[in-house]
C-alpha cells in the first residue's frame, strides 16, 4: 500500500496508528516473552491488572514496556450503567495511561453493575435512542477526563431486550458518532452474537463507521449447540477469519489483537495465530492496491 494511502487511512481512523498484529500479555507467557523477545508488534494489557502502586505487576509492566508497545484494554468501566461514573477508578486508569503511553484506551459497550453492585460480567444494553444518549454522554466524559481516545468494544450477547428499536450495529454506530470516540471491533463477538440472535454478521461489519475502527479483536469461541459462547479458549474459527477479511476490506490495515485467555496454549500457538492475521492483512492490502 502506498505511503500516502496509508497516511490517509490513519487520518480517517481518528489520527491513530496501525500498530500491526499483537497478542494479549498474560502471566503464563511472561517467562517466554522476557527471555526470548518473540516477534510481536505489540501487546494488549488488561488495565485493571496494573492499576496498583507497585510490586510485581508494575515490575513486569516495566519489563514489557522496555521492549514492546503496550495498549490498554479495560473490563470494568461499565459505560452503560446508571450508576455515576467511578472517578476514583478513572484517576487510577489515567495514572496508568501516563506510565504506559497507550495511544488509546478501550473498554466494553455494556453495563456491569448497578446500585453499587458489580456483577463481573459484560451485559448487553437495550438498543434505544435513550440508551444512545446516556452512553454517549458518559463516553464523552470519560474520554475528556482521560485525555486519550476511548474505543468501545461490541460485546458478545445471549439475550436481547424487547425494548430495542434498532440493530446492535446501528446502536454502536450512533453511540460512537455522538460521543466522537473509536470502535474496538471484536469480530468474534460479531459472529457469536449473529449466531445467537440470527442476524447477518456481514451486515454488521458493513454497517459500522469504518473510519472509527481503531482496533480489531480476534478470538476463539465454543459451540454449545443451541448457542455459541465467547470463551477465548481456542483458535480463531474460519468464519471469523472470513469476517476479518471483510472488515479489512473496509478499513485497510488496522491494529489487530489475538485474544486467548482460557485453556492458554504455549506462546508459539498464539504467535502462529498472529502470523495468520498478518498474512491476511497483507493479502487484503495487495487486493486493495491492485
Amino acid at each position: 500500500m502506498a505511503n500516502l494511502e496509508r497516511a490517509n487511512l490513519e487520518r480517517m481512523r481518528l489520527g491513530l496508528p496501525d500498530l500491526g498484529v499483537g497478542v494479549g500479555l498474560r502471566i503464563p507467557h511472561y517467562r517466554h516473552i522476557f527471555e526470548h523477545r518473540p516477534r510481536v508488534d505489540w501487546f494488549e494489557i488488561i488495565s485493571e491488572n496494573f492499576m496498583v502502586d507497585g510490586g510485581m505487576p508494575i515490575a513486569n509492566l516495566e519489563r514489557a514496556l522496555a521492549s514492546y508497545r503496550l495498549v490498554q484494554h479495560g473490563v470494568s468501566l461499565s459505560i452503560g450503567s446508571t450508576d455515576p461514573l467511578d472517578f476514583d477508578h478513572l484517576r487510577r486508569l489515567k495514572a496508568l495511561l501516563r506510565k504506559v503511553g497507550s495511544p488509546w484506551v478501550s473498554d466494553h459497550l455494556c453495563w456491569s453493575g448497578a446500585h453499587g453492585v458489580h456483577l463481573h460480567d459484560l451485559l448487553p444494553l437495550p438498543y434505544t435512542d435513550e440508551a444512545v444518549r446516556h452512553v454517549a454522554a458518559r463516553a464523552r466524559a470519560v474520554q475528556d477526563f482521560l485525555e486519550v481516545r476511548l474505543a468501545l468494544e461490541n460485546v458478545s450477547s445471549y439475550l436481547t431486550f424487547t425494548s430495542s428499536r434498532m440493530s446492535e450495529w446501528a446502536f454502536l454506530s450512533a453511540v460512537v458518532e455522538e460521543a466522537d470516540c473509536g470502535i474496538l471491533l471484536d469480530v468474534n463477538n460479531v459472529y457469536v452474537s449473529s449466531h445467537n440472535h440470527g442476524f447477518d454478521p456481514g451486515a454488521y461489519i458493513d454497517g459500522v463507521p469504518h473510519h472509527r475502527i481503531v482496533q480489531i479483536h480476534l478470538a476463539g469461541h465454543t459451540d454449545q449447540g443451541k448457542y455459541i459462547l465467547d470463551t477465548h479458549s481456542d483458535h480463531v474459527a474460519d468464519p471469523v477469519w472470513a469476517l476479518y477479511r471483510r472488515a479489512l476490506g473496509h478499513t485497510g490495515d488496522v491494529s489487530t489483537l489475538i485474544e486467548w485467555d482460557d485453556d492458554l496454549p504455549a506462546f508459539e500457538v498464539l504467535a502462529a495465530e498472529a502470523e495468520k492475521a498478518r498474512a491476511i492483512r497483507e493479502e487484503v492490502a495487495r487486493a486493495r492496491a491492485a
